[in-house]
């Protein structure tokens, strides 16, 4: 299989997982995907009363100059240790 195949059936398997992993591991979860997905973080940094927004942001924004495919590699990583 290649990379992006892995990636989407990990994203997919993702949304299977039965015990709800912690906040910051949710958080890498959702920074590795965008990163992935779109590349580095270029938008606008939420308002200071959006904490979750914010928290999504840096997590995303920690990211910056990592490859697509080594975020998808991590990502898969990362969903396989959560699933087994």
């Amino acid at each position: 299989m290649d990379l992006k195949t892995l990636f989407e059936a990990a994203a997919a398997k993702s949304k299977t997982i039965t015990n709800r992993p912690s906040n910051d591991t949710l958080l890498q979860l959702y920074a590795l995907y965008k990163q992935a997905t779109e590349g580095d973080n270029n938008g606008k940094k939420p308002g200071m009363f959006d904490l979750v927004g914010q928290a999504k942001y840096d997590a995303w924004s920690k990211l910056k100059g990592k490859s697509s495919a080594d975020a998808m590699q991590m990502y898969v990583d990362l969903v396989d240790s959560l699933t087994k």
